[in-house]
Order: C-alpha cells, then structure tokens, then sequence
C-alpha cells in the first residue's frame, strides 16, 4: 500500500536529486491573474517564467499544487473525476525537453514506484493545421518498451495543454494511463471506450510547451522550450492500491465514510450523491480555507464557492440526509487535509459559518423551489398534460437551484415526465453564453505582458505601501487581479475608507510617479527579504529564493515587496493614478479598483 504523503515525498526526492528545486505550491486564488477563477494546474503561477523570466532557483523545478477545477463538474462522481485535488509537477524552464521529460517520467513509474511497463497506455498529440504530428515523442515511448498497440495519437482536444487565457504558452501533451486490470486494447477506438472509465484512467501528463498563442490566433514557436508534467495524487494512489475509482484513496476515503455515516441506511460507497458531497464539500472547505477570504457569493470565485455547497446540499438530500450537515463533513475535510494544508485548521471558524450561512439560505430556496414546482404540476394536472416543459424546468434550475434529476424525481412522485431533451438543449445554450462571457471576461492573465499590465503592476506595490502609509501600517495584501483595464486590490481593514482617506493615497501614490523613482530586483531569501522589510503575502509558502521590486530614488525607499513581475523600470512610465470605487467583499476584507492614467 502506498499513502498520499510518501508518494509526495518520494515524488519531490526523485526529482531532487535530478537537479529540481522543490518551490512551494501557490494559493487556490491566482495571484495577479484573471485569466481563471482558480489555480487550475502546477504551471498555473509559473506562466511568466515559462515565457522566459528568469526564475530564483534555476531550469529546474517541482513542487505539490492543490488545484480546483469546475469546467467538468458533471463529471464528478464517476470513477476518476475531481473538482479539487493535488497535483505533483515538475517543470523545465529551457532546459531538458522531450527526450528526458518522458523518460524521467517513465523511470519515476517504473523505477521508484515499480509499475508494470505491461499496465501502460499512452497517448500523443495526432496533428493538426497549427501543429504536426508527435512523432517524437512516440519514438521515445517505443524505445522504453511501450508496446505499439498502447501508443495512441489523438486530436488537439484530448492532446494538447493551454494557453491558461487567451493568449501564452502551449503545446501537445503526451499523457499516461494506467490499466488497474490486465486490460489489452487492439486499437485507438478501444482505448477510447475505456479511458477514465472503471479500471483505467490518466495518471501523468506531460505537457511539452514549445509554442506561443498570439492573440491573432497564430501558434509561434517559443524561443524557450519547456516541459510542464503534472500527476494527480488522488488517482495514482488509488490505482497503485488497486482500486478501481478516486474515492479509495486515503485523502478520500474518511470523508466518504462521514457521508455515508450521516445518509440513509443502506447508501453505497459507490453512490454518485455519495461521491458529489465528498469532492463539493473538500472542495469548499479548501477555497474557505484560503487566507484570502473568498465567500459564497453570485460572482468570480465565490459563485464557484456557492455551487459546490448547494449542489452537495441538493444531492444529500437525495440520499436521505436530513437537516445540516455541511458542518460534520467539513470537520472531516479538516481532519484529513490538516497536516498538509494548516490554513485550513487555521481558518476553520470562518469556514463552519460561512457552510452554516449557505445552508440555511438554501434551505430556504429548497423550500420555495418545491411550493414553485406543486403550483406548476397543479397547472398541468388541471389542463391534464403530463409533462413539466423544459423552460419550466430550467426557470426551476436558475431561480431555485433545482437541477434537472430532482424536478424529475418530484414529478414522478406525482405520475409526471419532464422534457428533458428541450432541458438539456437550454442548458447547453446557457453554457454556451456563460463560456463565452468568461472568455471575455477572464482574458489576459500572467501570459499578457503588455504595456497596461506591466504599468498595473507597479501601480499595485504603489497602492499597497500607500494605504499602510495613509491608513494604518498593519494593512496587507489579501488578493489581487488585474487586466488591461484596470487593478483589482484586496486588503484587510474593516471599515469604509473616507473620501479624504481616499485622496490622500492616491496623492501618495503620485507624487511617487513625479519623482520618477527607478524600479529594480534582486533575487534573496525569504528571510533577507524580510529583514529588508519587503511587503508580501507571508501567510502561504514561498521558494526559499523570492524576487524583491524596490521602487526608490536615490537613497528615498518608497515600496519595497515580493513578487515576480512584470514591472516598469521607472514610475515616470504610470503618469498618473486613480482610484475608480472601493468595497467590502467579506467580513474584515476591503477591495479598491483604480486605473494609470
């Protein structure tokens, strides 16, 4: 049997020793990044260095990333699917590339956790009109002795990694699945029916990022080529157990058992409800527990938030869980993520409230949604029709948080259908338009180092010293997010600034700019940083070497603060500041949007 931790721990040794520098993992909430609503991958915070910002420990990295993804939340339930999970990585800034990427990543399986080279598939990018055929790559699973019948190429969908945006870094991928049983696919059509089903599922993924996504469209050629390998802790040690799906796993498996402890008698371990409430409410309790702040709410991160508490509500109640519950569960999450992730033990009263608050607010909306649907089945029964159409189904869906199998259930109790068909085909449409306002919303990122975004990021380590120097001196940095348009900053402080408050950071932040003071960098410790007293987000984990910006004229420090860049290289280049509205957006927590002029 193989634990979580020590395959964490032989994963980052081996790497260690093949000249990687463990770096810590990053925040759930992306640092300066509005690309995505979550750290969705290892790479994720390391985007700038992969386009060739030099990074403090070197060419060679690894590291454990917690992750969150929500674009296949339907899936999750099945076998293999996840909202939250770690992910072991390591990368090569320009460095080593294809050849040593897939066979360091071979030698770790077969070598240091001794998987059979026989329970092995593979799969290559097959080509397309941006990018050729892997060949390569396939040569050098060949030559490792993956036999040919296992090597599949497949489309840029299943194939090919990124950008995180619209724009940076991208490339095929070639990713490893691991068959649990002796299973001997004849052909690329076989491999697909059994991929991420039952005893088969991806383990490994290497990502070989030699290419730029413009913002025309076009795929360049990137002049530093790098690897990106991501593996996910939860499948691997679940396989290597033997197991045929996620939830065995021991990071899993006690919160598993807390749910079903709290359902009805007789609910499966394999229960889909079962298995949404476990991966919702870990889910939760990690984003929760962020030192961030972010809460339920209807937008960005906290709408996410919101949907993993409801949606694990919803389904306990179809597995007979009766009153609240998020609490017991939650409690769970704490017990077993705790060691390795202490913020969230740290933060456990605002996460027991917040999971309180959300449950009884939809309770309520339950409620109401269920007086809703009787008027509706009233209506039908009294016209004698028996199906409930599908935009009464979806009003159900958006106003009340209904989904589809629950409406269903209710009406069959009382001898109706619903119009499933006209439900899905409205919901695709929904998703179709919450995808493409995401798109334009979330554009730019850690990959857009243009003029604007560079000028915000000064102008941020500006604000930030600004407000301690105005306001009050214990003021930090809780967040940050920022496009072309404007800088998004997040800071502890509990009450509305005043309008002379407000006038007088944005002088400060001025007569900064007309002093045209230099912009520099030096690479140290984390502790020299300190002694030096540079401003950072000292509460999560740091490399052991960081980038310090100092902002100064002369021998006149103005900010001094942790980051990685992009920066400009003198404040005349802002001309101007302004500080556009402030608000609060959680308990303890203020937000100001401002803008360069």
């Amino acid at each position: 049997m193989i634990s979580s931790a020590d395959l964490k721990k032989r994963y980052l040794a081996f790497f260690e020793k093949r000249g990687h520098k463990r770096i810590p993992g990053a925040s759930l909430i992306p640092e300066h990044d509005p690309s995505v609503l979550f750290t969705t991958a290892g790479m994720h915070p390391l985007v700038p260095f992969l386009l060739g910002e030099p990074h403090p420990l070197g060419k060679r990295l690894c590291d454990v990333q917690k992750c969150i993804r929500s674009d296949d939340i339907e899936e999750v339930g099945d076998a293999w699917h996840l909202s939250f999970w770690e992910m072991l990585g390591n990368w090569s800034l320009g460095d080593y590339f294809k050849e040593e990427a897939v066979s360091m990543s071979f030698e770790f399986l077969t070598e240091e956790i001794k998987v059979p080279v026989d329970r092995f598939s593979v799969t290559c990018f097959a080509g397309d009109k941006d990018a050729p055929r892997d060949e390569e790559t396939a040569r050098v699973w060949a030559r490792l002795g993956v036999a040919k019948n296992r090597i599949h190429f497949l489309p840029k969908a299943d194939n090919w990694w990124g950008p995180a945006g619209q724009t940076g870094p991208c490339g095929p991928d070639t990713e490893i699945f691991y068959h649990t049983k002796d299973i001997q696919e004849k052909s690329t059509e076989e491999f697909l029916k059994l991929s991420n089903k039952g005893p088969f599922c991806e383990i490994w993924n290497d990502v070989l990022l030699q290419y730029n996504k413009t913002a025309a469209g076009k795929f360049e050629e990137l002049r530093q080529k790098n690897v990106d390998t991501g593996m996910g802790v939860e499948r691997v040690v679940a396989a290597l157990n033997g197991s045929d799906n996620v939830y065995a796993c021991d990071t899993l498996a006690p919160i598993l058992d807390r749910v079903i402890s709290i359902s009805a008698a007789g609910t499966a371990k394999t229960d889909r409800h079962a298995r949404i409430i476990t991966d919702h409410i870990r889910a939760a309790v990690m984003i929760l527990g962020e030192d961030k702040g972010i809460v339920p709410s209807n937008v960005d991160q906290g709408y996410v938030l919101r949907r993993f508490i409801r949606r694990s509500i919803r389904h306990a109640r179809m597995i007979g869980v009766k009153g609240e519950f998020c609490n017991e569960v939650a409690n769970a999450v704490i017990d077993v993520m705790g060691d390795s992730y202490p913020e969230i033990r740290k933060n456990a009263k605002r996460i027991f409230e917040e999971l309180k608050k959300e449950e009884e607010k939809f309770s309520i909306a339950l409620e109401n949604g269920t007086k809703q649907l009787e008027k509706k089945l009233q209506l039908l029964q009294e016209s004698r029709q028996k199906t409930l159409d599908a935009k009464s189904t979806f009003d159900l869906f958006q106003s009340f948080g209904f989904p589809l199998e629950i409406t269903a259930e209710m009406c069959k109790e009382k001898g109706f259908s619903v119009d499933e068909a006209g439900f899905n085909a409205l919901m695709k449409a929904h998703q179709e338009l919450s995808r493409e306002g995401a798109e334009q919303k979330f554009k730019g990122g850690l990959a857009d180092h243009s003029e604007e975004t560079t000028k915000l990021h000064t102008a941020t380590h500006l604000l930030n010293e600004a407000l301690r120097q105005v306001v009050d001196p214990s003021i930090h940095q809780m967040g940050s997010n920022i496009t072309k348009e404007r800088l998004r900053f997040d800071f502890n402080y509990d009450k509305k600034l005043t309008d002379e408050q407000i006038k007088k950071v944005e002088e400060w932040v001025n007569n900064v700019i007309k002093a045209e003071a230099d912009v520099s960098f030096e690479v140290m410790s984390v502790e020299d940083a300190k002694k030096l007293g540079a401003q950072g987000v000292f509460e999560e984990r740091y490399a052991e070497s960081v980038k310090v910006y100092t902002v100064a004229k002369g021998n006149k420090v103005y900010s001094r603060e942790v980051c990685g860049g992009p920066h400009v290289k003198n404040t005349r280049e802002l001309k101007g500041f302004k500080i556009l509205k402030q608000e609060a957006t959680a308990a303890g927590i203020r937000r100001i949007k401002a803008i360069v002029e």
